[in-house]
């Protein structure tokens, strides 16, 4: 069976600590490789590689750095059906998703290679007689990306794309569940020119976590994963003096208002809560109907759930691929399985689905749930979508505002004065008008609010380059003329 190991300096490594992990096809529901686990000293073998290399690469001028952004962007272009079945063998989402990851990905390639311009520093001349003050933008060091498994492309290159462009070294832990497309990037990167040992892949599970937090080389951690891994990190990372981003879960609303168009509003509930077999952290998870939308709404998505095929990723005629592991579909199950005994309604029971030996589940969608319930309260991160019925507009923003998590909602409706209201009132860092999945384009910053997300920086875009560089304030004074400097004081002449 394959064994996934390292990249390190340029090169594929073999795992030294004899611990591997099973990495599973979830379309066929059995392992097909073993990954290696880094051990704490392999971490710190591959920290001090990144730390010699990355010295040289934030040397680097702008315009290599650039040139370098540019191959690495047509590489990525011209690999992306490589990249996306590489992430539909080991994840199981389907192809087609698998290629939108990778343009979402790419998209934030595209941004660092604007580089020169996002680095400029500011300058402020004659602050006094003869002095001025300006500021440049370094990079931090070394920054170690610990990625999830639901994206294993696209998170990745939030993080790497802008860290590798401001002149720092990277060391990407990816999820040990899909960690084969974190090893296509490393090629890629490599083929680009970017300099060996400045972009490393490090496999392992929470003991390469904690050797990077607490690791003496590492500056800088980029994360996303769930609340309670984000919390932990980001304690751990600034306990040991690191600057941290640290991105968590979610609970995230579609609100659908009276005026709203029902089958537009269906079709986007079916597709944000359903696509990529719920496996989203920016997934519409619960529907908040208000008023008198509420049955014909739950009517239109139940309706358009037959419609949706689950089948392998590979195959052209699937819409939604298997769950990522075999605990992780049961622990989904048990959600819809456990939703009666809660008070809510399964209108549509995607658990009898029969799939074979593969981690699948059907489409769920409940209805009647509210606070309180699991299903409510928890992040399922499977395929289940629940209705929660308000009668009023403001119901529906405080209901959104109570919720712990603060990722992403969305509001449908006609009435724009409603739609600017809701916007303004919701207590939420991505809002989506009419648009189910609120991911901001690259040039603007992906980040949630409370339990969301874990210090005060969203990821890539004008927050990532601000993330992943430190200001040096220069003052300079140059005489005009030779003579002795007079700053004010007695001189005792």
């Amino acid at each position: 069976m394959e064994t996934i190991g390292h990249w390190v300096d340029g090169r594929p490594v073999d795992g030294t600590s004899g611990r591997t992990g099973p990495v599973f096809d979830p379309a066929l529901g059995r392992q097909v490789a073993a990954v290696s686990l880094a051990s704490a000293g392999e971490i710190d073998d591959v920290v001090k590689v990144a730390i010699d290399a990355g010295a040289d690469w934030a040397e680097a001028s702008l315009s290599k750095r650039a040139s370098v952004m540019f191959r690495f962007r047509e590489l990525i272009d011209s690999h992306r059906h490589q990249l996306a079945e590489a992430v539909s063998h080991q994840h199981g989402k389907v192809v087609s998703d698998a290629l939108g990851e990778v343009a979402r990905g790419l998209e934030c390639v595209e941004f660092a290679c604007g580089l020169p311009e996002l680095l400029k520093g500011s300058f402020s001349p004659q602050v006094s007689t003869g002095v001025d003050v300006h500021t440049v933008l370094e990079p931090v060091g070394v920054v170690a990306g610990i990625t999830p498994f639901n994206f294993p492309v696209m998170v990745p290159l939030w993080m790497l794309a802008n860290a590798l462009a401001c002149g720092n070294a990277f060391v990407l832990k990816p999820s040990e569940k899909d960690p084969g497309p974190s090893l296509v990037l490393a090629d890629l990167a490599h083929r680009a020119g970017l300099p060996d040992g400045v972009f490393n892949v490090v496999q392992g599970d929470s003991e390469a976590v904690n050797a990077l937090l607490s690791h003496p080389g590492i500056d800088a951690v980029s994360f996303v994963g769930s609340t309670p891994v984000a919390r932990h990190v980001f304690e751990t990372g600034t306990r040991n003096g690191k600057r941290v981003q640290a991105l968590g879960g979610a609970k995230n609303h579609m609100v659908v208002l009276p005026d709203a168009d029902i089958d537009v509003a269906a079709d986007a509930a079916v597709s944000a809560g359903y696509g990529s077999a719920g496996e989203r952290c920016m997934a519409i998870s619960v529907v908040v109907a208000v008023g008198d939308v509420a049955d014909g709404l739950v009517e239109a998505i139940g309706a358009r759930i037959a419609d949706v095929v689950v089948g392998p990723g590979d195959d052209p005629a699937s819409m939604m691929g298997p769950l990522i592991t075999r605990e992780h579909r049961d622990r989904v199950r048990a959600y819809v399985e456990g939703a009666p005994g809660e008070g809510a309604r399964v209108v549509v029971d995607g658990t009898t689905l029969d799939r074979g030996e593969g981690f699948y589940l059907g489409c769920s969608l409940l209805d009647g749930v509210s606070p309180g319930m699991k299903v409510y309260d928890d992040e399922i991160f499977g395929p289940v979508l629940g209705v929660v019925r308000v009668g009023t507009f403001a119901e529906a923003v405080q209901l959104v505002n109570a919720n712990p998590y603060g990722n992403g909602v969305a509001v449908f409706t006609r009435d724009g004065g409603a739609a600017r209201q809701f916007q303004r009132s919701v207590k939420v860092g991505m809002v989506g008008v009419n648009v189910p999945i609120p991911v901001p384009v690259a040039s603007h910053s992906f980040g949630g609010w409370k339990d969301s997300i874990f210090g005060d920086s969203p990821i890539y875009g004008p927050e990532g380059i601000h993330f992943y560089t430190r200001p040096k304030v220069v003052t300079s004074r140059w005489p005009e003329a030779p003579g002795r400097l007079d700053l004010g004081f007695p001189s005792g002449h």
